[in-house]
């Protein structure tokens, strides 16, 4: 069943559901696939989660580490070897017994260079990845990564079916994805709708679930509502059960309807900024770098862009986080757009006859790439205004998400808009700032063997003193060279209706609701 959702001048069909054990879930921008090993985008994640398993899964409160597919795992001394026990009776969707051999097969594809996946760092260095036998995986490392288990909870360690990935070719993840997760892959129309269907025979999911057997939803709608309004409006009028994208403005809305629901949670860190491609003319200057930090104003950003439903960022990760280096509070760049003018002059930029300013030929009018959708338009828009008050020209380009991801892959532009998750200053640094992750996730092209080298003590240190050490000198570096323009630090937060039971938000990948196993109708 489809129906139209009007809203002022704007017209979105939605997919509704069948019955009423099917959700349908509304977000605002689709992946450029669902393959786990090479989309870092986080609605690919959400949809991986509930079509796939990993050997090892992650609580709620974001640092308890449980089982997945395997019931039980040790770890040698030396922190190089992880024997995994996987657990009887996992199928894939198609009715195959999963084996270990399938894991092995997941996990080395992930990391073959062949697939080119951007996020094979996550793997730690591997040595070897046996199947002893059908239940048992046995993972070694060349060197100590203090955070493997963490990593292998992520839907980049999804373990997916060879035959199907052979089957489908390129196609793997557009047409198709054949996992072990709590649901089956039905259709994806991009840019419109994913469906996905109850993995029947399902009794493997984590331990901290309440359900033990198969989800209790029949189907699951997972579809795209750019327009924020229209968003908020399926919400208030139950054509939509549950969504983590409801803008700012709305959630007073949301708080006061009596059919909604809002839930929120802490537990890990999701942080928007831009990002400068440091060898581009317009922003390879430090001066220039420093200058757009200096000149947008977070605090307005937040209150009035976000009303007040975020926290500012000055730095690149939140200082909450594990191995945050607090002596960096001080020297973080705050709002000053008079001393942004001035660090501009002395650099030699001047203003030319419209304002912006130019060196050497040079215009200062940074592209800057984001994805389309309300909220990266309305906060490039406000980003832009900010600078050109400098006299920064910032041109923004946007696309939409099946294409930004290869966009951003390119060296096209000067500067772009994204937003991550994190648990740690290593999670996120390892992420973008590892010279070997160039042209993406380093989107900045930071070239640093120093970086590298920090990093690396990071990665492998077996004491937290060693690893936050290493970690502040790269906080210190990177923040010192402005290579990023912090905007927010953003909360998990969900919409549902009052007819679900209160889900629990989880803050894996930002993806909230996780394998969705306890996604339920109030009885």
């Amino acid at each position: 069943m489809r129906k139209s959702l009007l809203y002022g001048a704007v017209a979105v069909a939605l997919a509704l559901p069948a019955s009423g054990q099917e959700i349908n879930i509304v977000r605002e921008v689709d992946s450029n696939n669902y393959d786990p090993h090479k989309s870092t985008a986080r609605s690919a994640s959400e949809v991986l989660f509930m079509l796939g398993d990993t050997l090892v899964s992650l609580e709620p409160d974001m640092s308890t580490i449980t089982d997945g597919l395997a019931k039980e795992w040790e770890v040698s001394d030396d922190g190089l070897t992880y024997t995994f026990h996987l657990k009887d009776g996992i199928k894939f969707c198609d009715g195959r017994e999963m084996t270990a051999e399938d894991v092995v097969y997941s996990l080395k594809r992930w990391i073959d260079p062949e697939t080119n996946s951007p996020v094979a760092w996550r793997a730690g260095e591997v040595k070897d990845i046996t199947a002893p036998d059908p239940k048992t995986v046995k993972y070694e490392l060349k060197a100590p990564f203090s955070e493997l288990l963490y990593q292998l909870t992520q839907s980049f360690a999804t373990v997916i079916d060879k035959n199907n990935v052979e089957e489908l070719g390129e196609d793997f993840g557009v047409t198709g994805f054949n996992g072990t997760g709590p649901f089956c892959w039905q259709e994806w129309l991009p840019r419109d709708r994913l469906t996905m269907t109850r993995h029947e025979g399902y009794g493997w999911g984590p331990a901290f679930y309440q359900n033990k057997g198969p989800a209790h939803m029949a189907g699951i709608t997972w579809q795209i509502v750019p327009e924020e309004n229209t968003r908020t409006v399926a919400l208030m009028t139950n054509q939509s059960q549950v969504t983590q994208y409801i803008p700012a403005i709305a959630l007073q809305q949301i708080r006061q309807a009596p059919n909604l629901e809002l839930v929120r949670s802490d537990a890990a860190f999701w942080t928007y900024f831009m990002g400068f491609k440091i060898d581009k003319p317009s922003v390879s200057d430090p001066a220039v770098r420093k200058a757009l930090n200096l000149a947008v104003d977070q605090e307005a950003l937040a209150r009035d862009i976000m009303f007040g439903e975020v926290t500012p960022a000055y730095s690149y990760i939140s200082e909450n986080a594990l191995d945050w280096d607090k002596t960096l509070n001080d020297k973080l760049l705050r709002y000053d757009p008079e001393e942004a003018k001035r660090i501009l002059d002395e650099a030699g930029w001047k203003p030319g006859e419209d304002g912006v300013r130019e060196k050497d030929g040079v215009r200062l009018a940074p592209v800057a790439y984001i994805q389309s959708g309300s909220t990266w338009q309305k906060l490039a828009e406000f980003v832009q205004a900010e600078l050109l008050k400098v006299g920064i020209g910032m041109q923004i380009q946007a696309f939409d998400a099946t294409v930004f991801w290869g966009k951003v892959a390119t060296q096209e532009f000067d500067a772009f808009g994204m937003s991550y998750p994190y648990i740690s200053a290593g999670d996120a640094l390892n992420l973008y700032f590892l010279s070997q992750n160039m042209p993406t996730p380093n989107r900045m092209n930071w070239d640093d063997p120093e970086t590298d080298e920090w990093l690396a003590e990071g990665r492998h240190a077996t004491d937290d003193a060693t690893r936050a050490a290493a970690y502040a000198k790269v906080l210190n570096k990177v923040h010192d060279a402005a290579v990023w323009l912090p905007l927010y630090h953003e909360p998990m937060t969900i919409v549902q209706s009052k007819e679900l039971e209160t889900i629990v938000p989880h803050n894996i990948y930002g993806a909230g609701l996780y394998k969705g196993l306890d996604l339920k109708f109030r009885e």
